[in-house]
């Protein structure tokens, strides 16, 4: 049986779940047992009591992208790259993006092609001072994808996204900070404690309202004014009759902390 190529842990004391990426020696490059594995990955997260997520790599990269190695590139029949993008990419960054729980990436090393991609589909990043951020496909002679050419021109507007797709250069992290991709850049020894604290500060978060700040924010650039004015009346409303919002009146009132409910 193979090693495991992703790995998975939930701490039920902290309600932290931790998602490695497990193909060091391979820069933690996409194949279909790693997508396969994510997916079930995910749907144990789902059922857990996780209130938020670290996705991160194992060994010197955070993930490299798809491995080609994986592909068959029989001579005068490529391979379908739309199927497997059908098939594996644009199921998992969807799925990401519809969490209700936050998601922050832990970039402890290159994150290129699709890796870049998947960091951006994560709520939050922390980076090592290390790392580092590629649109390689330009140097294959492809467009970048799962999510890619929607992420990086949200994050950093249409001229800077255009060059880094254009170029296929290499972004520092401390760049990528300075342009909106990244939340905070740590020292490398750092990033994983970094991360983990984000998380858990998050976790304590009332979670009906952080899955309705994250909904409303992903619809907000498809929304006239109007439209979002409409849709935060509404969450606004859910909001205000939950248990939550009373509790977080009355720990202001009382000058505690609160004890939130969660969904």
């Amino acid at each position: 049986m193979s090693e495991k190529s992703v790995l998975l842990g939930i701490d039920g004391d902290t309600r932290l779940a931790t998602l490695t990426l497990n193909r060091p020696n391979k820069l933690n490059s996409f194949t279909r047992q790693m997508h396969d594995e994510l997916n079930d990955a995910l749907s144990l997260v789902e059922k857990s009591n996780a209130r938020a997520l670290v996705i991160t790599g194992a060994g010197p990269a955070f993930c490299a992208g798809q491995d080609l190695a994986d592909l068959d590139f029989t001579p005068g029949r490529p391979p379908d790259l739309g199927e497997i993008i059908e098939l594996h990419f644009n199921p998992l960054i969807r799925r990401l993006q519809a969490l209700a729980l936050p998601v922050i990436a832990a970039v402890n090393g290159t994150a290129a092609g699709a890796g870049a991609s998947l960091a951006m589909a994560c709520d939050l990043i922390v980076a090592a001072r290390s790392a580092s951020f590629i649109q390689a496909f330009v140097k294959v002679a492809l467009v970048p994808d799962a999510g890619g050419t929607w992420f990086l021109p949200r994050r950093v507007g249409d001229a800077r996204a255009l060059g880094l797709a254009l170029t296929g250069d290499k972004l520092s992290a401390e760049k990528a900070e300075e342009w909106g991709i990244v939340w905070r850049v740590v020292a490398d020894s750092e990033v994983h404690a970094s991360a983990h604290a984000l998380a858990a500060q998050l976790a304590e978060r009332p979670a009906r309202a952080v899955a309705a700040i994250k909904r409303a924010m992903r619809a907000s650039g498809n929304n006239t004014l109007d439209q979002q004015l409409n849709l935060e009346r509404d969450l606004q409303r859910e909001l205000g009759a939950s248990p939550d919002h009373a509790e977080g009146v009355a720990a202001f009132k009382e000058k505690r902390a609160p004890r939130f409910e969660g969904l």
